[in-house]
């Protein structure tokens, strides 16, 4: 009898992973094509290729369904996670350690994560149910996007150790500086009420004991309410990053972001704030603007920017957020990032 269980198991594990591992094929399957596809639809629409419509909609094209499989994916990941870690045992984690020792191990926690600033939403949400500090919740949200190993890398092969290092530092500087300040603020309260509430659901499932077929379930849940709620914000943000990402010229930006103007630094992230793209994407653009006459604290800013404080982002926390805590969260990461960019360009 205890045989025959033990098999019963066994097939109940296999038969309930199995559906798990076809959809994981079938998104491997679909995110490594993604580029032929957009090409091919664009193909299909007879359009010239190098035209500014025609690559606003490539762009487009690609990144919509990128986001979506990469948002989808972790999301379902977090989810599963999250049947380990109950918020009881994540707040009992923090006990004892300050509020700012708990905005640096954000924001470390953050450089190890490597997630795009639309995908670590789900984990902000997450670090918010779980009732960690709304200022620790930012100095990761800030620091996962801006600081991760695709931005050492790059800005190690194309700019050398010593900028690679002052970039992580300053970096880690934006992220918990501003968690910090955003925590003296006490902005609870401009948290949106949604968050709360699955927050206090969490909590009420806290100590449920999970199968493996549970934790699978709660995954698939956490995807249907999360990606429900924001899907839209996500389209719209890229649709506008890609209206600027086909109809802005680079010419155009390293002529705005010359040396000889003082206002670059500022003015840089008011151009990137609309952009769109993640580290791998636009540190080669970095390159080309320096390349052009841009100064280097300047193209970081204007990178800071676009990556760790894009308009898909803010739009995304719309959702999230209301609209005192997000105004907060754009002034103080931006007065950050002027600070940086003005550092580098003193130094450099």
């Amino acid at each position: 009898m205890a045989i025959e269980n033990t098999i019963s198991e066994q097939n109940g594990s296999i038969s309930t992973l199995l559906l798990p591992a076809l959809m994981l094929s079938v998104w491997i399957l679909l995110y490594l094509n993604l580029q032929p596809i957009a090409d091919s639809v664009i193909s299909l629409t007879g359009l010239q290729n190098g035209e500014h419509l025609t690559e606003a909609l490539r762009f487009f094209i690609y990144e919509v369904p990128k986001v979506m499989l990469l948002l989808v994916l972790i999301v379902y990941i977090v989810g599963v996670i999250r049947t380990f870690f109950s918020p009881a045992r994540t707040r009992k984690a923090l006990e004892g350690k300050s509020v700012f020792t708990g905005n640096v191990m954000a924001a470390l926690l953050g450089i190890v994560t490597p997630f795009c600033s639309c995908s670590a939403i789900p984990l902000f949400i997450g670090f918010v149910e779980a009732g960690i500090p709304i200022g620790v919740t930012f100095s990761f949200l800030i620091a996962a996007p801006m600081i991760n190993e695709i931005a050492v890398v790059l800005l190690l092969g194309l700019f050398g150790w010593k900028v690679m290092l002052i970039y992580i530092s300053t970096g880690l500087f934006v992220a918990i500086l501003s968690g910090y300040v955003i925590h003296l603020f006490k902005m609870e309260k401009y948290v949106a009420d949604w968050v709360y509430k699955a927050r206090s659901n969490q909590q009420q499932q806290a100590e449920q004991k999970h199968t493996l077929t549970s934790r699978i379930a709660s995954g698939f849940t956490i995807v249907k309410e999360i990606v429900g709620k924001i899907w839209l914000y996500i389209v719209i943000g890229i649709a506008i990053g890609a209206a600027a990402h086909g109809y802005v010229p680079a010419n155009y930006l390293s002529e705005l972001m010359s040396a000889s103007n003082w206002y670059s630094v500022p003015l840089a992230i008011l151009i990137g704030i609309p952009l769109y793209s993640n580290a791998a994407g636009i540190i080669p653009i970095v390159s080309v603007l320096i390349e052009k006459g841009v100064t280097l604290g300047t193209a970081l800013a204007f990178m800071m920017s676009v990556i760790g404080l894009s308009l898909p982002e803010i739009i995304i926390l719309k959702k999230v957020l209301k609209m005192p805590l997000i105004l907060t969260f754009v002034g103080i990461v931006a007065f950050g990032i002027i600070l940086v960019g003005y550092f580098f360009n003193f130094i450099y």
